[in-house]
């Protein structure tokens, strides 16, 4: 259990938060909410006790571990894959060396023979002589082959590291364990995995998430950071969602009544107050109009871009087919005899284990790489507009201001029309002057978005769009693309937006694809059949 008692955070005079008041309790899932820049990572630092309360204490009952998800890449590079996950419990760790460097010496003695029994008695209570096989089930369940387990953490890609550092979390029965995003970079089968894990799991989990269907599926509370409080409510996120929807209404619609209220009771005032027979009653209106209660509307730290795209002219009905595509990348086959037809209306999501393969398809759909064998052709009618997976090559040594930037791609080239569509993006004001290459990475994806929509293409090829985004930023895309009645072709790690965009599923696989028309949902039921 975690108690938070009038917990307050100060940065250089500013409260971050303040009178925080929360009880986390074994055998729930809190997720925590809010914008970006509103503290979420901050708030789970001040619980595993790696940032000090400016005010207020947090009290962990006695004897309780807790495991946190690490996010330095390069912190084990020394260590193997298996001495990586072990560490997730410190104390069975130090256990293992300790007992290693006993049974290494040449001379053994008594006093030796007494700490080693001891050691292999706290061994055995840490389930020690299970560690290896514990290691290879969350290896196998992230995707992991455990042949990896004796590998040097610095032979590994930044994909399999941050399944490692996610297995290292988990690992050993910790009481509590705290995520911040753990289902960044993880394909969806692995994300899937993790839900059925932390299901299962009997303790206590605090989880920084932007996927909305990963906090609707394991989430039992959601913790709000906004308005500078942190705010606790019973419920997943889409419970969360609509509750808070309601409250606003609800203090909109208050304050709305109290509004007219006020305006009829002014009114009469001003007109009886100087009339000897009415002043009595003008004196008592004006008692009850002090007495209105006007509930305060703070404002919140959550900001909506507007995402909306607008073709230019109609598609025909030939969109795009492919035949036979196959390609290789450093000598391995990531494409082999991909074909499909893209129809007018479709909405299609690719997914496969191999990212690299979906890249490379678009890049090739695109012009910016050439197939090995195979052809493709685009519709007479088309007109295409690519949101690449890396678009730092736009941003990386570019002097320009944002403005400027996005002047490069428009036909017209007056500050009006290009401010209209960098405020839909939440750039205003001094905002646009701000140079490009200083961007963190959700603005450079916003500036991207704010170039395709001038564009007026009626086929979007997307490849990862939520990357780097905030929940809002993500419900924005989402509901742009939901509207969008163009051709869309994209990837995404997130199951709601694929499951909620998407009206076709291809599958790339190393033998060619799969291609069904239905939703994401009915896909993911599909493929248990074929298992």
């Amino acid at each position: 259990m975690i108690n938070v008692s009038n917990v307050s955070l100060n940065f250089d005079g500013t409260n971050l938060f303040s009178n925080c008041n929360l009880m986390f309790t074994q055998g729930n899932c809190y997720g925590v909410i809010g914008a970006n820049g509103a503290g979420k990572s901050t708030f789970l630092k001040l619980l595993s006790g790696d940032l000090e309360t400016s005010t207020g204490e947090i009290v962990i009952a006695e004897k309780t571990r807790m495991s946190v998800l690490k996010q330095d890449h390069f912190a084990f590079d020394e260590f193997t894959v298996l001495d990586t996950i072990i560490k997730g419990n410190p104390r069975l760790y130090e256990i293992m060396v300790q007992k290693d460097a006993i049974y290494a010496k040449e001379n053994f003695s008594n006093e030796d023979g007494i700490l080693a029994a001891e050691l292999e008695g706290e061994f055995s209570e840490l389930n020690g002589w299970e560690a290896e096989s514990e290691a290879s089930k969350l290896l196998k369940g992230l995707g992991i082959d455990a042949e990896m387990l004796q590998m040097q953490m610095n032979q590994l890609d930044g994909k399999h590291k941050v399944k490692v550092l996610l297995a290292q979390a988990l690992f050993g029965s910790p009481d509590i364990i705290l995520l911040d995003e753990p289902t960044n970079h993880l394909d969806i089968e692995s994300i899937e995995w993790l839900e059925d894990f932390l299901l299962d799991f009997p303790g206590t989990v605090i989880v920084v998430s932007h996927d909305r269907h990963f906090l609707n599926t394991v989430c039992t509370h959601i913790v709000d950071i906004d308005y500078s409080k942190v705010k606790m409510y019973v419920g997943n996120y889409d419970f969360w969602y609509e509750s808070s929807q309601l409250i606003q209404k609800m203090m909109r619609d208050q304050n709305k009544k109290s509004e007219e209220k006020a305006k009829e009771l002014q009114d009469f005032i001003a007109r009886f107050s100087a009339n000897k027979s009415k002043a009595k009653q003008a004196t008592s209106r004006k008692k009850l109009l002090d007495k209105l209660n006007f509930e305060d509307m703070p404002a919140s730290s959550r900001r909506y871009p507007f995402i909306g795209f607008q073709m230019d002219r109609e598609p025909g009905k030939e969109i795009l087919t492919v035949e036979n595509i196959s390609k290789s990348i450093n000598g391995e086959q990531v494409l082999n005899n991909v074909s499909f037809k893209a129809n007018r209306g479709d909405k299609i999501a690719f997914v496969g284990d191999n990212e690299t393969a979906i890249t490379t398809l678009y890049k090739i759909l695109m012009g910016e790489l050439e197939p090995d064998s195979g052809w493709f052709k685009w519709g007479v009618s088309t007109s295409q507009s690519y949101f690449p997976k890396d678009s730092s090559s736009f941003f990386a040594d570019c002097e320009l201001s944002i403005l400027d930037w996005l002047r490069q791609y428009s036909k017209d080239l007056t500050d009006t029309y290009l401010r209209s569509f960098l405020g839909r993006m939440l750039f205003s004001g001094d905002d646009v002057q701000k140079p490009v290459r200083v961007l963190s990475g959700g603005e450079q994806v916003r500036c991207m978005f704010s170039r395709m929509m001038m564009f007026g293409a009626n086929v979007l090829v997307m490849d990862q769009p939520t990357n780097h985004l905030d929940l809002e930023s993500i419900t924005a895309v989402n509901n742009g693309l939901t509207d969008f009645k163009g051709v869309l072709l994209f990837s995404s790690h997130d199951h709601q937006f694929i499951q909620t965009v998407a009206n076709r599923i291809i599958e790339i696989k190393d033998e060619g694809c799969i291609d069904r028309v239905s939703t994401f949902d009915e896909y993911m039921e599909f493929t248990k059949t074929l298992a």
